[in-house]
């Protein structure tokens, strides 16, 4: 069987999600290595994400391994992927998806998000929008770098809690640190939030693509994150705008709730579809449910939502 040589980013999570991936192809009989480097997310540390502009942001680096052959596929965050792929390069697989909420991280278990004057420490521009929305009371204090180095400056006080997705959390052994599990109804997650993205060249040989994609691809989780990619996708979005989205099961139903909430949480549009998920189908109605709910918040107020942004960026 070929030997696989696995792109990913070299913080501890990431890593951790290229072993995991690493060793699901191992169980289908491929072997693999890892080749780790820093993206320009990784480097640019005293930048908030919405100054330095989200696209490629964490995955340029990897892509760039892949367009020369150096790497086999490349392992990402789903949530870090941007709604379009550079040319020639394609996403094949996603992995099962974990609990894709929010949670509340704190040294001191007896924290709450509701807690006036509570300082939360977050890199998110959805959470800084929702935290204004639904929690005006909170204090907002921009925190970056891996899931150590945050913790480690909430340690040293810079700020009292954190908010972190479930999934990066847990798998890094944090979990105990939990104080609150957010209600995804409310603090609706990024799009693709806890499931991994396995991303390639079109070039890659057929058997080993069809290969990799039957070793890692999670299909339920898949069609969920293409719907849900097909959302940010009509909605331009980004980690540097405020869309939130979530496609969940129903039995045969496929149900997304998405939206967009202003920067100072004032204004937000959130609607919801679903839609029968056929056999002969599947891929081509989750997309078109994404893409519908995404034509639907643009029509209900979202485009002037997402222009405001966008000029305050400029």
């Amino acid at each position: 069987m070929h030997s696989l040589t696995i792109a990913t980013r070299s913080s501890p999570l990431a890593m951790w999600q290229a072993k995991e991936v690493a060793f699901l192809l191992e169980k289908a009989g491929f072997s693999t290595q890892l080749c780790s480097l820093e993206t320009q997310g990784d480097k640019k540390l005293d930048v908030s994400l919405s100054k330095i502009g989200e696209k490629g942001l964490f995955t340029q680096e990897l892509e760039d391994l892949l367009l020369s052959g150096e790497a086999h596929l490349a392992v990402h965050s789903a949530k870090d992927m941007p709604s379009s792929l550079p040319e020639g390069l394609d996403l094949i697989a996603f992995s099962e998806r974990e609990n894709p909420c929010d949670v509340l991280v704190s040294m001191n278990p007896n924290l709450r998000i509701s807690d006036p004057g509570i300082r939360i420490g977050t890199s998110s521009t959805r959470r800084v929008s929702m935290l204004k929305r639904y929690y005006p009371e909170a204090i907002p204090i921009t925190i970056r770098g891996n899931l150590q180095t945050r913790f480690r400056k909430m340690e040293e006080g810079q700020c009292d809690a954190m908010l972190l997705a479930w999934a990066g959390v847990h798998r890094m052994g944090f979990s105990h640190l939990v104080t609150e599990k957010l209600s995804t109804s409310v603090f609706t997650p990024a799009a693709g939030q806890g499931s991994l993205a396995i991303e390639v060249s079109e070039s890659l040989p057929s058997e080993i693509r069809e290969g990799i994609r039957a070793a890692i691809n999670h299909p339920s989780s898949e069609l969920a994150l293409l719907a849900e990619r097909a959302f940010l996708r009509k909605m331009e979005g980004g980690c540097s705008v405020p869309v939130f989205v979530l496609a969940q099961w129903k039995g045969s139903i496929l149900n997304i709730m998405g939206g967009v909430v202003s920067l100072d949480g004032v204004d937000e549009i959130r609607l919801e579809d679903s839609v029968e998920i056929l056999p002969e189908a599947q891929r081509e109605l989750a997309i078109n449910l994404g893409e519908r709910l995404g034509t639907s918040v643009l029509a209900s107020g979202g485009s002037s939502i997402l222009q405001k942004i966008k000029s305050n960026c400029d």
